[in-house]
């Protein structure tokens, strides 16, 4: 599935503060490889299902086995282990023996110390490993986890990698032993041990996302094959928020554009992005923040939410928003199935204005019966005049007002909001008292 930079941003799959995005919440992954791989996962929505359905495997499989899951493997064993694979170190006798080995010890102190410290992260990983290959070997596992599987244990039957798999935890090696595995391990199986940390890593990077699956509660999607677009939710949430409000939604064919409107803060955005997050991990293979899900597949996921303007090109808010809408309609028009999500068009321009150009957009982008939108407003007054087009649905969001009080319900509900609370808002946190008092 095709999704831009500035997607990716304004649904907040990534974000330059991390820790405000999907991709840091979700991520319970300890290891720089595992957060590398799957990193590399949330960049790469499928456009294929078989992989989507096979990804969704991989993480059912792993569901079963979290608490399980070895504890051994820290991000500080894999440091070490890399570490000492490029360190240079003076050379190893190659058939250690008790003499040597003292020799060694005597001559070459702290390159010992090094091989001594070594080998117990080694230990670990190896002992890790057997466990997660033992967790999973009598299992019916899906292709691409079976062969990782499989490459684990054909590279951990060489005999000094079993041996260390072997280990309990509480052994002592000799200097012979840890000299010995510290030769075999740079000189025989340096390759096969960069190998199982990219296994390692691809491995943790799936167990996250089952581990995530199971903390937030997400389910799975069902996919639906055809042509047209759908999407279906029930029970739908934004996963970045602590106490969040459902929303049941249906985008179907012969009603694929939905206008939203609704006040500031009323929850426009929040359902926008929500859609637009739950569809990109749908693609991903995981599960999604909603009790039940159906959709099609989409080649694409298209937003116009978070425009700036940029002083340094001289290029105003107004104009990146009508380069965006101009970017959108030139890759929707290729008749592939796109979500695209539009939160508050034309807000560079006045009223007037931003209604002509917002009528504009919407009677062009109504034409197209392939894709799915979902557009939010302020200018609830144009909803009268899209009335005749039976492809557009219109739900809003209600707002209460009550001694200046707002009170949200965040439920979606059927027709056009004409709420307006910017003044109350201004007066409530005694702005307008203050410029009285001027």
């Amino acid at each position: 599935m095709q999704v831009d930079k500035i997607t990716f941003n304004d649904i907040s799959i990534f974000h330059h503060e991390e820790e405000f995005s999907i991709f840091n919440k979700l991520n319970f992954t300890q290891t720089v490889g595992g957060k590398d791989w799957l990193r590399r996962f949330f960049t790469e929505p499928h456009q294929d299902l078989k992989r989507i359905i096979g990804v969704q495997n991989i993480i059912k499989t792993l569901l079963d086995h979290i608490e399980d899951w070895p504890q051994e493997i820290t991000n500080g064993t894999i440091i070490m282990m890399d570490k000492f694979l490029d360190y240079n170190l003076d050379p190893v006798p190659k058939n250690a023996n008790t003499l040597s080995s003292f020799t060694y010890r005597i001559l070459h102190l702290h390159d010992y110390s090094m091989v001594k410290y070594s080998i117990r992260h080694f230990a670990d990983f190896f002992r890790g490993l057997k466990k997660i290959r033992n967790l999973l070997d009598e299992l019916d596992l899906p292709g691409n986890l079976l062969y990782y599987v499989e490459r684990v244990s054909k590279i951990m039957s060489h005999q000094p990698l079993k041996e260390l798999a072997d280990t309990t935890g509480t052994e002592i090696f000799t200097p012979t032993q840890n000299l010995h595995f510290a030769y075999t391990l740079r000189a025989d199986h340096k390759h096969d041990v960069l190998e199982l940390i990219d296994i390692f890593s691809r491995l943790e990077a799936w167990y996250s996302m089952a581990k995530a699956v199971k903390v937030y509660n997400l389910h799975f999607p069902e996919f639906v094959e055809q042509q047209d677009p759908l999407f279906e939710v029930q029970g739908l949430f934004h996963v970045l928020l602590q106490q969040p409000t459902a929303y049941n939604l249906v985008l179907k064919p012969g009603e694929n554009f939905l206008f939203l409107t609704g006040a500031n803060m009323a929850g426009k955005s929040t359902l926008i992005k929500a859609v637009g997050s739950s569809v990109f991990l749908a693609h991903i293979g995981m599960g999604v923040p909603a009790k039940h899900m159906r959709l099609s597949l989409f080649d694409g996921l298209l937003t116009n939410i978070n425009v700036a303007d940029n002083i340094a090109k001289g290029e105003s808010y107004f104009f990146n928003e009508v380069q965006r809408i101009k970017n959108t309609i030139y890759k929707i028009t290729d008749g592939k199935k796109w979500l695209v999500l539009i939160d508050e068009l034309f807000k560079g321009t006045n009223v007037q204005d931003a209604m002509k150009c917002s009528l504009a957009v919407i009677r062009g982008l109504i034409r197209i019966k392939n894709s799915v939108f979902i557009l939010s407003t302020h200018l609830y007054e144009i909803g009268e005049e899209l009335n005749t087009y039976p492809n557009i649905s219109f739900k809003y969001f209600e707002t209460k007002v009550e001694d200046d009080q707002l009170e949200f319900s965040y439920q979606l509900k059927d027709g056009i909001s004409n709420d307006r609370i910017g003044y109350v808002i201004l007066r409530r946190e005694k702005v307008v008292e203050m410029l009285d008092k001027l």
